[in-house]
């Protein structure tokens, strides 16, 4: 082993951060180079850092070339934003649990640091005390046999409210949950994981509790995870409770007691360990008899694998996934106790998740011309219904227009109207209504008549926070109505200037269409411009849903040639088809298999495989390449729910496909 040790920094120097120089002292691989304050006359800095340098202005420790990693003790709101911009410094980050607020927040950060190669770590130190290791020797070992149930909790009482404390402030995402719940939580699914032979195990189903102060925070809160096989975890904690603070394991021959197994039974300091096996009414007490720093493991393993080149602690110290698993628990307890910290709501966060002003609205995806569209259009659009939080939301709706992108594509129907209300919040918090271009879409079965669509619009219009939607489209049609009537509603709100470019229908087949636009000629009503259909590589062999249209068909696609009709394509990238590579035998996805599977459509997958090996591409990228390289104005439809799915489907503008090689692959 090299006699380098890593360098670093402190970023906030409170009573965590001390107990982490004392960690670091205590380390055979790091050394504490610096510690940064915006307040360098702070008291106590020299008393409880003697020697250490001290930074003025956490921007300056990134910069500084003599730091190689950093601890992050801020408040939880600032563990987001520092650990990203430590990523874009080429730092590596140890970051106080909670790593950031949410889930989503923490795959951000991952997502930084897996691109700039730097270690991320969340500092659960009980995680790498030896102790840790001995209790899940004795759960494999079946020292109290199959484990059942574990209780564990983590609370104290502070006596008093204090709305502006961070223990109680929603503007510092104050409450039990993230600052104490994460400890039993971790606990439960380390242990649960380890009675299934895995390194962590995620619930099958999260049920949380809280009682709420006026800050809307919680004082103290409960939960019930259960867990795949059939093991429950009652988890609980508390910043107004002195709770009982012992974790239980129950087995069927006896149980297992751990006190204050964050700190190994001790303090910041030192634990010693102590575990108690409780069998027969007899208790044998266990310890490890550890003298080190609490901390000093979690220093070490941190700086270790640093050194070693890894992006993330080993087991059971927290990996990416096990941080994730633990945060999406943590995300669905506050969810059930109906918490949401004023820091997430759209009027407060009005910045990037690194707290920065939104980026320009330039990048890797290309601008077009629409017709009928008096501005310019992303070459690619952003569906985005599966977030049902602003602070979630906004994270990739931020990422996708600073690479370009500025079609949104909403629906009255969406999450119940949650998708047009987030998109609502962000435009305005962002100010950028001016330049985005905004699909509504309402009339979707069975309320397809032509006075839904004034009225659903009306509803619509009030979510988005705006006066006008850019692009209108049906959801679906009703044959039942004559198409004029269709007509006539929608050209009454280009009328009245609530649509302002293009309208159609979703779903509508191709003579529906030009029977629409035969009649808009005929009576001078505004035309028919656009459809939003299906189209993909993969032609779409049965509905996905009902009463829905592909127009990947030969004779839809020349139609949409001759008529230079702009479809805004749906399942563009045929849901997964080009990236279920295990061959032509039938799956388990049931939807897969009805939907895509034949003969022409290996094909295509098959040269959509060859021809992505050739220019160093996965097929997905050359399925979406395929869309955006048609003759006809083709704006595809992206879902991603991740920043690294975001940029996964963007590869597809490194590839321009020529006529010959778009030919080719559909055979």
């Amino acid at each position: 082993m090299t006699d380098k040790k890593i360098r670093w920094g402190i970023i906030g120097p409170g009573s965590i951060a001390k107990a982490f120089r004392g960690g670091v002292n205590g380390s055979q691989h790091g050394v504490l180079a610096a510690i940064a304050t915006r307040d360098p006359s702070k008291p106590n800095l020299a008393t409880d850092f003697p020697g250490v340098r001290v930074v003025h202005g956490y921007d300056a420790l990134l910069a500084d070339k003599d730091i190689d990693a950093v601890y992050i003790a801020v408040p939880h709101t600032g563990h987001a934003e520092w650990a990203i911009k430590a990523a874009e410094a080429g730092k590596h980050v140890l970051v106080e649990k909670p790593l950031a607020l949410s889930a989503h927040e923490i795959d951000a950060v991952f997502h930084a640091h897996k691109k700039a190669g730097t270690f991320a770590g969340e500092a659960f130190m009980y995680r790498l005390h030896p102790q840790v290791k001995q209790l899940l020797d004795l759960i494999k070992s079946g020292a109290i046999g199959e484990v059942r149930m574990i209780q564990s909790s983590f609370g104290f009482s502070m006596g008093k409210f204090q709305p502006q404390h961070r223990l109680f402030a929603s503007a510092l995402a104050g409450g039990g949950i993230l600052d104490v719940g994460g400890y039993p939580v971790s606990m439960a699914r380390l242990i649960a994981g380890a009675a299934l032979g895995k390194p962590f195990a995620d619930p099958v189903k999260v049920s949380g509790t809280a009682k709420l102060n006026d800050e809307g925070t919680d004082d103290w809160a409960a939960a019930l995870l259960t867990f795949e096989n059939g093991i429950v975890a009652q988890v609980s904690c508390a910043v107004m409770a002195n709770l009982d603070n012992v974790l239980r394991i129950h087995g069927s021959e006896g149980r297992i007691e751990v006190p204050d197994f964050w700190f190994a039974n001790g303090n910041r300091d030192q634990g010693l360990g102590r575990i108690d096996i409780i069998k027969g009414g007899k208790t044998e007490t266990v310890s490890v008899n550890e003298t080190a720093h609490v901390y000093s493991f979690e220093a070490d393993a941190a700086s270790l694998a640093i050194l070693e080149g890894k992006q993330e602690f080993p087991a059971p110290g927290m990996t990416w996934a096990d941080s994730l698993g633990n945060a999406r628990v943590l995300d669905q307890w506050r969810k059930d106790a109906g918490i949401e910290y004023s820091v997430e709501k759209y009027t407060n966060r009005v910045n990037t998740l690194d707290n920065r002003k939104l980026g320009p609205n330039t990048g890797v995806i290309t601008k077009r011309s629409i017709p009928g569209l008096n501005k310019p259009a992303s070459a690619v659009a952003l569906g985005f219904e599966d977030f049902r939080t602003f602070s979630s939301g906004a994270i990739l709706l931020d990422a996708f227009w600073e690479r370009g992108g500025n079609i949104f594509d909403t629906a009255f129907i969406y999450g119940g109207g949650y998708t047009e209300k987030l998109f609502g919040e962000w435009q305005k918090s962002r100010g950028v209504r001016d330049e985005a271009v905004v699909i509504g879409k309402g009339a979707h079965s069975p309320l397809v008549y032509p006075d839904v669509i004034g009225k659903q619009l009306t509803q619509s219009l009030d979510r988005l926070q705006t006066d006008y939607v850019d692009v209108y489209f049906m959801h679906r049609d009703n044959t039942d109505v004559p198409v004029g009537e269709f007509v006539d509603a929608m050209d009454a709100e280009v009328k009245a200037g609530r649509i302002r470019g293009p309208f159609g229908g979703s779903n509508w087949t191709k003579e529906r269409m030009d029977e629409a636009i035969a009649y808009a000629e005929r009576t001078g009503k505004t035309k028919p411009q656009a459809l939003s259909n299906n189209f993909a590589l993969a032609e779409m062999l049965d509905p996905i849903w009902a009463g829905c249209v592909t127009s990947s068909t030969p004779d839809f696609k020349q139609w949409l040639i001759d008529r230079q009709v702009t479809n805004f394509s749906w399942s563009s990238q045929a849901r997964g088809f080009f990236t279920d590579l295990a061959g032509r035998d039938k799956t388990d996805n049931e939807e897969l298999v009805r939907v895509w599977y034949n003969e022409q459509n290996f094909g295509r997958r098959d040269r959509a495989i060859e021809l992505a090996k050739q220019l160093g591409h996965n097929p997905i990228h050359v399925a979406l390449a395929y869309v955006l390289a048609q003759p006809f104005p083709s704006v595809p439809l992206i879902g991603p729910r991740r920043l690294v799915e975001l940029e996964d489907s963007l590869k597809a503008f490194e590839i321009k496909l020529t006529p010959e090689q778009v030919k080719w692959l559909e055979g």
